[in-house]
């Protein structure tokens, strides 16, 4: 009976996290035309916090993404004036 190959881990840590997480890996950019945004973020909200996201968003004409990276960038903003 042969043995299989071990596999490797699932992921290793980064050996320089600010490095790991400012990385801009061309690879990891969708084709939507928003070369800017290359992370994921994903959070757990009730289910009536999300209903009332939405029809806020739907409200505004926009969608959910772009009217959180809004809210998220006036509230945490890149210090130095080049928010977007």
């Amino acid at each position: 009976m042969t043995r299989s190959p071990s596999k490797p881990g699932f992921a290793a840590r980064p050996a320089a996290p600010d490095d790991w997480v400012r990385d801009t890996d061309k690879s990891s950019k969708r084709d939507s035309g928003i070369a800017a945004y290359t992370a994921r973020l994903t959070i757990d909200i009730t289910p009536d916090l999300r209903g009332r996201i939405k029809i806020e968003a739907f409200r505004r004409g926009v969608t959910v993404a772009d009217m959180l990276r809004a809210l998220l960038g006036r509230e945490f903003p890149d210090g130095n004036g080049a928010d977007q």
